[in-house]
């Protein structure tokens, strides 16, 4: 059976589990697609054939199945912890570095079946220095970042889901420049021990996919809940935010976001025009930037303090920001997100989602930016579950995500409402 690779997760655990195939089989369409799409768009920092077969011979060999996961190759960025592969944070500080362990995501995710494929090229310390992962769609462009290479991997059908990290845009901005779903849960859905930490307060573990079930199926996994699977009998009340930032935004995401809204509109949605408050104004570069700086300078004190030439400049101008930053400064931050958090939920009444722009537009051209986060890290420093939804193209034929969000701990609603959505635009 051919093209195993451009199967869902859920149709892997399926098929397998009918014996239609075995999770070899799998494993080695997805090596072999590794082996013509690497070479051009580099998505894996490690990657070993044989101890991922080897982990897929030893479950074909068990007697029954090991786990809604069982036979699933999955990809892990390179910042989350793997006992038996490299952790190298996509800096020549770490090298070959091994762990004690797998993190928590991974071991859950082996717990139920799944095959650890390998590691996914991620920026430098899941920051804005890039690794050298191209878009699947045109080499020549930037598949975004951090989480370059899990959005590349699972684009290119070179492996059906990847754990990502978000702090600013890390998750959802690769998805929307490669075209594929990506999932950011509620902050600290998912258990984060064992990741390289770059903001604590707004590190998230997120997901990569190629379909809502896939996010939902193994953030199920992780969370120790069934799956809801919900879809919606009614059309959800939907919100329509441009955000403070509309401005900045290309002419392929304001078509995108309107497009989006008219359809959806026009399909039995009401869309309600939601215009925050002026303290969110804040949130995007001046909260969240003064959150991310401090807390990184914090984390990486240990390897500013001894290697501070193998940092980059990127990274290490950032880190300069931090420890230059008053206490009072990060701690008003700090509490202006919380004020904002609480005032989030105002917008969100009568509302089951909102639609909002995911990216400034298409990705830029180069492999040098990895583009411009703010869309995203507005959200993300609500602290909501978001996700991009492949929706769009735009004027050079790349894709252009449009963002969906939801109030906290509402990950089941929004799940529902984005298959709703996607059902819709695709029509």
């Amino acid at each position: 059976m051919p093209d195993l690779n451009k199967l869902s997760a859920a149709d892997v655990a399926k098929g397998i589990a009918a014996k239609k195939f075995t999770a070899e089989a799998v494993v080695r369409d997805c090596l072999d697609r590794i082996a013509a799409r690497e070479p051009t768009i580099h998505a894996f920092a490690t990657i070993d054939p044989d101890y991922a077969l080897m982990q897929a011979r030893a479950l074909d060999r068990m007697p029954s199945s090991k786990g809604p996961l069982h036979g699933v190759p999955i990809g892990v960025k390179d910042i989350i912890n793997t006992e038996h592969l490299p952790t190298e944070m996509g800096s020549p500080l770490y090298k070959a570095h091994r762990s004690h362990g797998d993190a928590a995501c991974v071991a859950l995710a082996r717990m139920a079946g799944a095959v650890i494929l390998g590691k996914t090229v991620t920026a430098e310390f899941a920051g804005m220095f890039p690794g050298p992962t191209a878009n699947p769609h045109n080499p020549a462009h930037t598949p975004g970042g951090s989480s370059s290479g899990s959005a590349a991997a699972v684009a290119d059908f070179m492996v059906p889901v990847a754990y990502g990290t978000q702090t600013g845009g890390s998750v959802l901005r690769p998805a929307a420049f490669c075209g594929c779903v990506g999932y950011k849960p509620t902050f600290n859905l998912i258990n984060r021990q064992g990741i390289c930490f770059a903001a604590e307060t707004l590190d998230t573990i997120g997901l990569l996919t190629r379909t809502i079930d896939d996010a939902e199926l193994v953030t199920a996994v992780l969370i120790n809940k069934p799956p809801a699977f919900f879809k919606r009998d009614t059309p959800p009340r939907l919100g329509l935010c441009r955000t403070p930032l509309w401005d900045t935004a290309d002419d392929a995401t304001k078509h995108a976001v309107e497009d989006a809204a008219k359809r959806l509109a026009a399909a039995g949605a009401p869309v309600k025009e939601i215009v925050l408050p002026e303290e969110f104004e804040k949130l995007y570069y001046t909260a969240r930037e003064t959150i991310n700086n401090y807390e990184r300078s914090k984390s990486m004190a240990a390897d500013w303090q001894h290697h501070p030439d193998k940092i980059s400049k990127v990274l290490g101008d950032r880190v300069k920001k931090g420890f230059a930053m008053k206490h009072e400064d990060y701690v008003a931050a700090l509490q202006l997100a919380e004020r904002c958090r609480a005032r989030i939920d105002d917008a969100y009444g009568g509302i089951d989602a909102i639609i909002s722009p995911c990216v400034k537009g298409e990705a830029p051209k180069g492999l040098n930016f990895t583009g411009e986060p703010a869309f995203q890290q507005f959200w993300t420093v609500l602290n909501g579950p978001a996700m991009s939804l492949p929706t769009h193209a735009g004027p050079q034929g790349l894709p252009v995500g449009i963002q969906l969000v939801a109030p906290r701990y509402r990950d089941d609603a929004l799940f529902a409402c984005a298959r709703w959505v996607m059902e819709k635009l695709a029509h």
